[in-house]
């Protein structure tokens, strides 16, 4: 009589980007004990799946990792299943990029361990029903998804125990279903529990297949998981536990598996991922109401099936860094594609060319486009890593398309794909994305020397689980009672996060004009309590002039803070906002020339500021400051500075940002904190700091004020021995 069968696919990955210390925490707490486990029990075969960026690593750190795989894989017990390199969300990337992504993932894993993977591991599990036809044209014949896209395509969950085949234009692989009560039983309810869900499988379906995909990180990393899996034991009770129940079920390699079953029929899914992140991808409203609606029905499995939240690509919806990231990454992925075109193999550009396509890849690594638990769009040394593989791959295609050493040009064109126009300033040095609709203001800034982008700081918004956080008040972390899943836990990593939760009214951008009543204060600033004009802060600006060395754009409104009375109608006030882009040795210079020319129809008396955002990273280290007037302090410091000049230096990135703001009665500084969730619990985050130049002003009727800031950017002092952010 045949057996039950037993798929398990585990996921092992760490982002680009991330620490050092996660990278190796992890290895110890997770990935080097569950393998050593699996050895102790020979009768247990597993799929694993271990993605680019963390196979580099162990390459380099344990290479003796590879060796105990290589025995596992010998001996039968693993099969290396492949996937995109460095783990992109597929369908998030241009086709020819997925498809060279599986490849070199299928190149090295033939190189290490002598078999090229049949599978590959869907990052996210997210699905899009065009991904077949690029699946297949990689060489993959499997992949495994959640329940949840079959049960949503119609499927009850009884036929979800065997492959399906599903196809786009005509091109077929075989996915499987990975059953969610699994995914939750393993490791966090008794051993009894999960094979007790095993045999009742089995009883229903005797020749059938039981499959469940799921990370690596739960059997070790995640809060109390290493205790409870290692120390007490789960994880080897289970896979022995699965090892006597020989005599009806048995473990195997997804590719045997696949081979010596027949698909239960054809399945055209609908665009899905796992519950958990279709509900993350909600904005934040609708988020509330569509976990309401889960609670509602959690006792009717008959409804559940349908209630299904948003898919992948809403997160580029919900936060604009996403989709700004994301846009970067296409835009410097076309510059590509074309130089990869017209540059033959062998000529002394290839090489150039080639290396920007690693740096391009690498730059698609998931976790800092989207926003859940796991996902790191909160996390900006994973944004900045991000960033960096972007500026690095841009710089090579622009000089390899180029030709010179030197160059500056402008383009006008819809960036990031939302209908309107940015303004993009490009030189060896530099490249400077302005958004004239929304202020007038600088929306990413990369400094190209050092290949570091220099804002990249995120808007502060309201979070679903905020609301928690605020029942939770002020309350310590509250004491655990074993491992439990990180969807069912709420842990607090520093008591008081409460009390920092603001909202930012503009996104983060750079050269924003504030104009505000002149009694307010640094701290209002801090509190975002500046009662600014909306009008001038965020409004259209009209370019009037755009060159490579020049931006100017032009606005006008009525002034109608509530600090003064609005103007009577059809008198305005007059702004105008210059850039001019200057090279030099080691860096380059922005200068900001402000106008402001009084038609209100009466005198006006206020304060004028620029806003400037900065984010390097790290804001307790001592290699990161802020400096001024022999003063040294670090960048989680706020205050006010005397007006005239203010550094801020990052050692660790080589990068210094001087500002200087003539006339400027003082310098606001304030830093920018998010309040998140993730694995280990909700924390604060510093995402940058927010910089303002300060201007008090008296403006007759038919007065003109005028004001220059000036960005120099160059190298800081040479780094001392570069350690991981």
């Amino acid at each position: 009589m045949a057996k039950f069968r037993l798929l398990l696919l585990i996921h092992a990955h760490q982002p680009i980007g991330n620490f050092e210390s996660v990278f190796e925490n992890s290895y110890q707490k997770s990935y080097l004990p569950f393998v050593k486990t699996l050895e102790k029990h020979p009768g247990i075969r597993i799929g694993l799946h271990i993605s680019g960026p963390l196979l580099e690593w162990m390459d380099q750190k344990h290479p003796d990792y590879f060796a105990l795989l290589r025995q596992l894989v010998d001996k039968g017990q693993i099969e290396m299943v492949g996937s995109g390199f460095y783990e992109p969300i597929l369908i998030s990337i241009p086709p020819e990029d997925r498809v060279e992504q599986i490849r070199r993932m299928s190149d090295y894993l033939e190189k290490q361990f002598g078999r090229r993977p049949q599978g590959a591991w869907l990052t996210e599990r997210v699905w899009e029903p065009q991904l077949p036809w690029t699946l297949s044209a990689a060489g993959v014949e499997y992949t495994l998804v959640d329940d949840v896209h079959f049960l949503g395509a119609g499927f009850e969950l009884a036929d979800l125990f065997g492959y399906y085949l599903t196809e786009d234009l005509n091109q077929v692989v075989k996915v499987i279903p990975g059953l969610k009560r699994l995914r939750y039983l393993v490791p966090f309810g008794r051993v009894d529990e999960s094979l007790d869900f095993l045999r009742r499988a089995a009883q229903a379906h005797p020749a059938g297949m039981a499959a469940m995909g799921d990370d690596c990180e739960k059997f070790g990393v995640w809060p109390e998981t290493y205790d409870h899996c290692y120390v007490h034991g789960w994880l080897d009770q289970w896979f022995s536990a699965i090892e006597k129940s020989e005599d009806w079920m048995e473990t195997g390699l997804p590719g045997d598996l696949m081979a010596s079953y027949q698909p239960l029929g054809r399945a055209d899914l609908p665009s899905a991922s796992y519950t958990e992140l279709t509900e993350w991808a909600l904005p934040t409203p609708a988020r509330k109401r569509f976990h309401a609606l889960l609670q509602e029905f959690a006792n009717r499995p008959d409804v559940l099936p349908f209630l299904r939240g948003s898919f992948w690509r809403t997160f580029l919806t919900k936060y604009s860094e996403a989709n700004l990231l994301h846009k970067k990454m296409l835009n410097v992925s076309a510059k590509h594609r074309k130089l990869a075109r017209e540059v033959r193999r062998g000529l002394p550009l290839r090489r150039a060319v080639d290396q920007a396509g690693v740096h391009l890849l690498r730059a698609q690594c998931n976790d800092a486009y989207w926003h859940g638990v796991f996902g790191g769009l909160y996390a900006p040394h994973l944004r900045a890593a991000l960033w960096r593989e972007l500026v690095i791959a841009e710089k090579l295609a622009d000089a390899a398309d180029h030709g010179v050493p030197s160059y500056a040009e402008v383009f006008t064109l819809d960036f990031d794909a939302d209908g309107r126009e940015e303004m993009y300033h490009v030189s060896e040095s530099y490249a400077a994305l302005t958004k004239p609709w929304d202020g007038g203001t600088m929306v990413a800034l990369d400094f190209r020397v050092s290949d570091v982008t220099l804002i990249n700081s995120i808007q502060r918004r309201q979070e679903a689980y905020h609301e928690r956080l605020r029942q939770l008040g002020s309350a310590a972390q509250p004491a655990t009672a074993g491992a439990t899943s990180i969807h069912d836990a709420t842990r607090v990593k520093e008591a008081g996060l409460d009390r920092f939760l603001r909202y930012d009214r503009w996104p983060r951008h750079a050269f924003r004009l504030m104009l505000f009543p002149t009694w307010k204060k640094c701290e209002d600033y801090a509190e975002l309590k500046l009662e600014e004009s909306a009008a001038f802060a965020g409004g259209e600006y009209a370019v009037a002039a755009g060159t490579p060395d020049r931006l100017e754009m032009l606005y006008q409104a009525p002034f109608t803070t509530r600090a003064v009375l609005k103007p009577p109608e059809g008198k305005l006030l007059h702004a105008s906002k210059t850039f001019l882009f200057s090279r030099t040795a080691k860096g380059f210079e922005i200068a900001c020339h402000l106008a402001l020319s009084n038609h209100t129809g009466e005198p006006l008396r206020l304060n004028a500021g620029l806003e400037m955002v900065f984010n390097l990273l790290a804001p307790n280290e001592a290699d990161r400051y802020f400096e001024w007037g022999g003063t040294r302090q670090p960048l989680r410091w706020a205050g006010a500075v005397p007006g005239g000049e203010l550094k801020l230096s990052d050692e660790w990135q080589n990068v210094s940002i001087t500002l200087s703001a003539a006339g400027a009665r003082e310098f606001w500084v304030a830093p920018i904190e998010t309040v998140t969730e993730s694995e280990e619990g909700f924390e604060r985050v510093y995402q940058g700091s927010q910089i303002l130049p300060i201007w008090p002003l008296e403006l007759p009727l038919g007065a003109l004020w005028t004001g220059r800031f000036t960005l120099r950017v160059g190298l800081a002092r040479p780094p001392a021995a570069r350690k991981k952010e």
